[in-house]
C-alpha cells in the first residue's frame, strides 16, 4: 500500500478576480475549495491515475472534517490523527498578480506524534511512505529521522519531498525517491545551480549517498532524472501554464504510479513529467486522460556533458 503523510494539511480557498485592490472591497468572480498539502495532492493524483493510497496526517475541527469528507468522496482512504486545533485555511488570490495568505498549522503533541510512528510500525515490506510538504519546526529533534530509519529497516519505499535543513538530514537515510527543485538541490550543497550540468552533478552526489532515484524539477525547463546508471533530461510538453500548485506533487505521483505498474525508470520518469505538466495546464490536479494525452509529448534524452543554462 502507498501511504502519504501531510503534517500541515489545509483547505485552499482560491479566489479568482481580474484585479486585486489591497485595503478595499474586492468581489471575486469564482471561488474554489480544495484540500491542500503536498501529501494529500499525491494521494489525489494517484487515485486519479488508478492507484489506491491511504492519506495520513493530522487534522482537526470543521476544516479537518471537510478534508476527510472531500477525500472520501474521491474514493481515497484516510487515516488521519485528530488534533485539538483547527486545520488551517490558506487563501490564494488569483488576480493580475498572485497573493497567498497561509494560516498557521495546529501544534502537535507527543501522543499524536507517537500515533503516527505506531502506524508506520505496522507497514509491510514493500509499502510506500510519502513524506511531503513542510515539516513543523516544533517537532522534537530526531523524530523525522526516527520515521526515516523505520522505513530503511523495514524495507519500506521512503519518498521524500520537502525542503530546508531536514531535507539534508533525511537524505542520509537513503530514500527511494526525492524530488528537489534546482534551488532546493543547491541549498543541500551550498551551491548555486544555474545549469543542467550542475544539477546532474549534485544529483549524482545524492545517489552516491544511497538514494535510488533523484528527480530535479526545473519548472518550465523540464526535469532531470539521475540514478546509479542513468542521467537523463526531459523536455516538458508545450502548453499554457494555468496553475503550478500541485505540479511537483503530480510528478511524484506519476512516477510512483508507473513504478508500481512495473515501468522501467525512464518510463516512470516520463509518466511523472507528463503528470506534472498536465496539472500545470489546468486549475485543479490532473486526471488520467490528461496524462495519457501528454505522455508521448515528453521528450527524454540522455544527459550530455554540456553547459545548458537553466
Amino acid at each position: 500500500m502507498i501511504y502519504t503523510c501531510t503534517f500541515s494539511p489545509s483547505i485552499d480557498y482560491t479566489t479568482y478576480l481580474p484585479v486585486f485592490s489591497p485595503g478595499g472591497l474586492n468581489r471575486t468572480e469564482d471561488v474554489r475549495y480544495y484540500p491542500g498539502g503536498k501529501g494529500i495532492n499525491v494521494s489525489r493524483v494517484l487515485k486519479r491515475l488508478g492507484t489506491d493510497t491511504v492519506a495520513l496526517g493530522f487534522t482537526g475541527g470543521f476544516t479537518g472534517q471537510y478534508i476527510e469528507q472531500f477525500l472520501k468522496q474521491e474514493g481515497i482512504r484516510t487515516d488521519f490523527i485528530p488534533v485539538d486545533g483547527i486545520t488551517r485555511i490558506n487563501v490564494k488570490i488569483k488576480a493580475e498578480a498572485e497573493t497567498e495568505l497561509n494560516g498557521p498549522a495546529p501544534e502537535l503533541n507527543a501522543a499524536q506524534l507517537k500515533a503516527l510512528a505506531d502506524k508506520l510500525a505496522h507497514f509491510s515490506r514493500g509499502d510506500w511512505f510519502v513524506l511531503a510538504g513542510s515539516l513543523p519546526k516544533q517537532v522534537p529533534d530526531g523524530y523525522f529521522q526516527q520515521l526515516a530509519g523505520m522505513c530503511r529497516e523495514r524495507g519500506i519505499h521512503f519518498v521524500l519531498d520537502t525542503s530546508g535543513p531536514l531535507l539534508r538530514e533525511l537524505a542520509a537515510y537513503q530514500p527511494f525517491l526525492i524530488k528537489p527543485n534546482a534551488e532546493e538541490l543547491g541549498e543541500l550543497f551550498g551551491a548555486d545551480i544555474t545549469s543542467q550540468a550542475a544539477a546532474v552533478r549534485y544529483a549524482r552526489r545524492l545517489v552516491e549517498l544511497g538514494i535510488r532515484h533523484v528527480v530535479v524539477s526545473l519548472g518550465g525547463k523540464g526535469a532531470i532524472y539521475v540514478s546509479k546508471d542513468i542521467a537523463a533530461v526531459a523536455e516538458v510538453p508545450k502548453g499554457k501554464v494555468i496553475n503550478t500548485v500541485g505540479a511537483g506533487d503530480s510528478l511524484v505521483s506519476g512516477f510512483i504510479a508507473a513504478w508500481e505498474a512495473g515501468a522501467e525508470p525512464l518510463e516512470a520518469f516520463r509518466n511523472g513529467v507528463a503528470s506534472g505538466s498536465a496539472t500545470a495546464f489546468q486549475s485543479d490536479l490532473c486526471r488520467k486522460q490528461d496524462v495519457e494525452a501528454l505522455r508521448e509529448q515528453v521528450t527524454i534524452k540522455p544527459f550530455q556533458e554540456q553547459d545548458v543554462n537553466l
